[in-house]
């Protein structure tokens, strides 16, 4: 059952998908969503402010259609959006010179670690604390989006690979909890991650001959 609680007109029905009301948050969430992701595709650091808006608009969808760990997911972002825009800012040698790069082994190790424990314990807080329907993959949604925002903000090639495993999932949760708007936005963004994973591969590719040239200079 979802939780009922009084978030304003936000939460109002703007329209209907068939008999499926769709509500201005889940509309705001999809334009602000497919905004944020084309930046990021672009590596434009304004996908950060504006990624923080999308999330707080998620977060009310979530929290409206009973899916816990997304809507608290949301919170967690806001502090990964900030986190990813200071490092996009002065991470690199320099403002905006953070090259994009691949994930090292200890660092895939660290994040598959650090996602199974995620799943395994956001899928029992579901279960025992919440009246939530899809626990485990509402969980494992969430233990994949943090993994893929860290590397994002650490501009790591392979966040999008992690990016498109979470969007395969949440294409038919969102569908079965009736959020058809949002499952729809995310078969945009796994569109545009191809599209992201594609750019940056170039932007790697071109940075490693660069360095490759500079060596044998």
């Amino acid at each position: 059952m979802a939780v009922n609680v009084p978030l304003g007109p936000l939460l109002d029905p703007a329209f209907h998908l068939g008999s499926v009301p769709t509500t201005w948050a889940e509309l705001l969430g999809f334009a602000t969503g497919a905004v944020n992701v084309w930046l990021v595709v672009r590596q434009n650091i304004l996908n950060w402010p504006i990624g923080i808006a999308n999330v707080i608009l998620l977060g009310l969808v979530f929290l409206h259609g009973g899916l816990y760990a997304d809507a608290g997911l949301q919170v967690v972002y806001i502090g990964l959006q900030a986190y990813g825009w200071w490092v996009w800012l002065y991470g690199g040698e320099g403002r905006d010179a953070l090259p994009v790069r691949r994930t090292t082994r200890a660092e895939w190790g660290t994040l598959l670690a650090a996602g199974a424990a995620g799943t395994a314990a956001i899928t029992w807080l579901l279960t025992t604390y919440t009246d939530s329907t899809v626990p485990f993959w509402d969980a494992l949604t969430t233990a994949l989006s943090l993994m893929a925002v860290y590397g994002q903000s650490r501009k790591l090639l392979e966040s999008w690979w992690i990016w498109i495993t979470a969007d395969l999932v949440y294409i038919p949760l969102y569908f079965y909890k009736d959020l058809k708007l949002t499952s729809a936005l995310y078969v945009v963004f796994l569109s545009l991650c191809v599209l992201g994973l594609t750019a940056w591969y170039r932007d790697w590719r071109g940075t490693a001959r660069a360095e490759t040239v500079a060596a044998a200079a």
